[in-house]
Parts: C-alpha cells; structure tokens; sequence
C-alpha cells in the first residue's frame, strides 16, 4: 500500500492529470523512475524472497543429434515443452518434478517420507511405445524454413507459374486473409493491398511477371490464409492436403523474396512481406531458425529506419501507418522467439521512437481530411492496437525483472505499475467492446490472455523458491492471473464464433501457465479455486476422466518429469 501510495503522490507531482500518453502515441509505461527507488523500503514479506535458483536466461549446449528436433522440446497434452519456461532456462526441472513426487512433505506436511505411486496412462495401440520420439517430434502447427533461404543457387530459382494458382483459388485465399488473420495480425493497409492484389493479376494476365517484392507479399497473405483454415476445409476448397499446400506457398514466398534479394532490399514493401512470411511461422512452436529470421527482419527494418517514425520523414498517411505496422510486429515478433530460444529481447524501449499505428480504420487514412488521433469508437484496427500496446508492457517487464534482482525495485513496485497500466487500457479500450460481434469478443480473450500474462511474467520466478515461499497475497494473484490466461486460451480454441481466429492462439500463449496451477493444486488440493483450476487441467493435459485429481496430478508430473529427463539427456 506504502509503495502505491508514493506511486500516486509520484503521479499528482507531475501534474499527471488522466491518462498520460508516451513518446509513441500509447498509454505511458512506466520506466526505471516510475513509482520506485533504490532505496524505496521492501515489504516485509519480500525482503528474504529470491527467485528460483534453478531459473536462469541463458545456457550453454553440447552438440546435439538434431538441432532443430531439439530445439522445438516435447508435447505433452496440448503443451510444448522445451527447457525454457517464460523465457527462463529450467535444466534441472525433471529433479525439480521428482522431488516434488518423492518427498510429498514439502509440500502437503507430511511428517513421514513415502514414495508417491505414479499411475501410467493409458496407452493406445499405436502409442505403446515408451520411446521420446514421438513427444519429440515436431507438431502439426510447426512450420520450419527452408535450410536454402538465405543461400538459394540462381538457377534453382523457380518461376512465378510453378507455385500460382487459379484467380478463383486465389480470390478465396485472399478473402480468407481477411477474415482470419489480418485482424490478428495486421500487417498491410487494406485498400493498398487490395489495389496491388488486381494489379497483380493484372500483370499475370497480360503475360508480365509482377515486381517480386509484390510476389512475395501475395505468396505470404496466401501462406497465412492455408494455415488459418482448417484441414477438411483445404481438402473441400482445393482437393490437397493442407501440409502440402502450406509447403507450396512456403516455397512460393521464399522464392519470391529470394528473387527480391530480401537480404539488401530498400523496398518496405519487400520487408513487409518478409514479417507477413515470418507470422504463421512464429506461433507455438519455435526454433533458432525463426528466432534468427526475426532477427535479420529487425535489423533489415532498422536499416531503413523503420525505428523512427514515419512522420519525420513527411510520409503520407498510408505509408507511416504501414511502417508503424510492419516496425511493431517485428516487435512482437521479437518477444515471442526470445520467450521460445532467449535469451531476452532485441529491441529495447529507447531505441526506437516510432509511434503506435493509430486506432482508425482503414479508409479513413485515405480521406481528404486523414485523422491524426485515434478514434474513440471501435475500428477494425482496435485489436491489434491493444496487442501492441500489451506486448510492450511485456517488453518493459522483460527489463524490469533484472531491477528486482539487483534490489532497485521490488516486487510490489512492478505490479503496481502492471495494475496501473492494466486499469488505463481497461478504461480506454474495454467500453468499446461489444460482445455480440465475434471480433470484439475475441478481442475481450486476447487482452484477457495478455494482461494476466503481466502478473504470470513478473511471479512465475518466485514461485517454487527454495528461500523462502511466495507470500500468500503474491500466490493468489499468480494462481488468479494463470487461471485466466489458460481460460481465455481455452474459449478461443473451442467457442464456435471464435473458430476462425483460433489458429493463432498459440502465439499469444503457450499453456506454461498450466503447469503452475498443477503444481499448486497439487500442493493444496482444497484450494477454493480447485474446480476451476482442474476443469482447466483437463483440457491442457488431456487427462482420462477415470482418474482422481491426486492421480491425475501424479500422471503428468510424472509424464513431464520422465520426458523432461530424456529430452535434458538429448539435449546435453
């Protein structure tokens, strides 16, 4: 209360009447000199709290038998697992789990030891195998580049009619971009893009091979649309199986962004396909090879100065809201492979000054008279513009967890920045939402994920501390924030007018939070929240229903415990 309250004081000396906005034309986030001090007094129930010793950023490897096999982790339910959890490195998880399984007393009170019996899960035919191969392979969403990206030969080069399709397959395609995944993730300008789609064709028609920048930004909004739809819609749309034809458009995009020597380009037109490529390949489950893409998209974008706001430059309005675009999903793009690969973020808040895409819609950047502020109505970019402003408090919390360590904050400093900024966003942007439109009710789920995601980032550390245990007030807001983030997650992949958008559920989260909630229920089983709690459990670990709640959590804490030992091993 103390700290929020000189937070507040902080606040009414700068005069800070309202909202305050930032630099970049989002709500403000807070900053080193934000609300705390090195020398600001810690709570009482803090001062000997450490995070876990087991969790560190960075690791090193001996060479293993298949890099990208091991860089993707194992399955585990509707869970992939890697040794990074929330962007931490946790090699000694599987003896972390096995205590957990063999001596119950630090957990329930227990004063005698006793072996805890595992239960087996039941194994199908075909799955009887105790072999990791199977956990180990890649998932069905996993879509890995070409190894000859960056150094195809040129006569390898294939030309535009080997990977085109018909103008009808073509039209659904685009449509289906639309709908499903530029409200997501938003990268072009839709008119512009749609006048470049006929001109596209056009061209084509008339025997001319478009420009390849162009190219590779039909093949990538034609990528994106094969992997939203679902695997029976592809067979009845185009009569192939979608694997075969997320590897033709792949293929495609990767030729034409070749062809468009992506690697010198000045064109943004070029880069903007490279980030549209890099999206459907950047979702729940990520290797090196997406995280170093990434990281040639965003120096590539610093190049051309992307990092500076368009209006420096006296760009039109289309073309600084598209280089806003482009700039910050390069940014979540940044977040999302460090949390998967590390070690932490690229980007940093100070090195870029470029502002937020603003909350208008589309059309109106065309108008004789183009806003220049965000509308307070609801506009197709609302969604998206609450995902940018999300992902950078998750940038800020990324450089805010070091400051806890080195005593320059506390715990409770950051969360009250966290619930600050949680509180302006819910004002500004949750009365806009009208829940009876599917887009606007995904919208309420997706910053549902992204704001409890704030108190998972900042405690999940200091949640199985051997120094001390979490203080009761910092667990309930873990326990609380981690239950809603697998909620949220859950809605959107089963809600039937979520559908179309659930396809990218696994960039946005990636069930980590799961095996917190298990490893506290299963510690106290008659939490209050314990039916919510195992209804989520169910769903995540896909466990039989036979099973009392003690087995089911025995089952997959073994699971995980066996598999994480055999992954480490392979790992090295």
């Amino acid at each position: 209360m103390g700290s929020l309250e000189r937070t507040l004081e902080q606040d009414v000396a700068r005069k800070a009447s309202g909202t305050q906005s930032s630099p970049n034309g989002g709500l403000q986030l807070p900053g080193p000199a934000d609300g705390d001090s090195a020398d600001e007094a810690i709570p009482e129930d803090e001062k000997d709290l450490e995070p876990s010793v087991f969790a560190t950023e960075d690791a090193a490897y001996d060479e293993g038998a298949d890099d990208e096999l091991l860089d993707l982790g194992f399955q585990l339910g509707r869970m992939r697992m890697t040794e990074r959890i929330g962007g931490f490195v946790r090699p000694r998880l599987a003896d972390e789990l096995n205590h957990t399984l063999e001596d119950p007393r630090a957990f329930r009170g227990i004063q005698e030891p006793s072996r805890i019996r595992v239960p087996s899960r039941p194994r199908s035919p075909q799955t009887s195998s105790p072999s990791i191969t199977s956990p180990l392979a890649p998932g069905a969403t996993y879509i890995p580049p070409s190894s000859s990206f960056f150094f195809v030969a040129q006569p390898q080069r294939s030309s535009l009619s080997h990977y085109l399709p018909s103008k009808t397959a073509a039209d659904t395609l685009v449509k289906q971009y639309f709908q499903a995944v530029h409200y997501l993730a938003r990268t072009v300008h839709r008119p512009s893009f749609e006048r470049q789609y006929e001109v596209f064709w056009k061209d084509v028609s008339n025997g001319i091979e478009p420009p390849n920048s162009l190219q590779a930004m039909v093949f990538a909004a034609m990528l994106s649309a094969v992997v939203s739809m679902s695997e029976d819609r592809v067979m009845q749309e185009f009569g192939v199986a979608k694997a075969g034809l997320i590897d033709t458009f792949r293929l495609a995009t990767e030729m034409a962004l070749s062809k468009a020597n992506f690697l010198r380009t000045t064109k943004v037109e070029t880069l903007q396909a490279f980030v549209m490529y890099l999206i459907p390949l950047c979702r729940g489950e990520v290797s090196r090879a997406q995280s170093a893409l990434t990281g040639t998209a965003i120096r590539l974008a610093e190049c051309m100065s992307l990092h500076r706001d368009g209006s420096h430059y006296g760009l039109s309005p289309v073309e600084t809201h598209v280089r806003r675009l482009v700039w910050y999903q390069l940014c979540f793009l940044d977040l999302r492979t460090c949390e998967a690969t590390g070690p932490r973020p690229q980007i940093r808040k100070d090195d870029f000054d470029t502002k937020l895409p603003l909350n208008v819609n589309d059309t109106d950047l065309e108008s004789l008279d183009p806003p220049t502020h965000d509308a307070k109505t609801w506009t197709d970019m609302t969604l998206t513009r609450i995902r940018f402003e999300c992902n950078e408090m998750h940038r800020t919390i990324w450089f805010e967890r070091p400051r806890i360590d080195n005593k320059k904050t506390t715990l409770t400093a950051l969360l009250g920045k966290v619930q600050k900024f949680r509180a302006a966003i819910e004002e500004k942007y949750l009365p806009l939402i009208d829940d009876t439109v599917p887009v606007q009710h995904l919208t309420r789920h997706v910053y549902g994920i992204l704001s409890n995601r704030f108190h998972v980032m900042v405690l999940h550390r200091y949640h199985n501390s051997v120094s001390l245990k979490l203080p009761d007030r910092l667990r309930q807001i873990i326990l609380d924030s981690g239950t809603r983030v697998v909620e949220h997650a859950i809605t959107i992949e089963t809600l039937p007018s979520l559908k179309t958008w659930a396809w990218y559920s696994g960039a946005l989260q990636q069930y980590h939070s799961a095996l917190l909630l298990l490893l506290d229920v299963y510690e106290s089983p008659m939490r209050k929240e314990a039916d919510r709690i195992w209804k989520c459990l169910d769903y995540v670990f896909e466990l039989p229903p036979n099973l009392s709640r003690d087995d089911k959590a025995r089952l997959v804490l073994g699971d995980l415990r066996d598999k994480t030992t055999a992954y480490r091993t392979l790992r090295k």
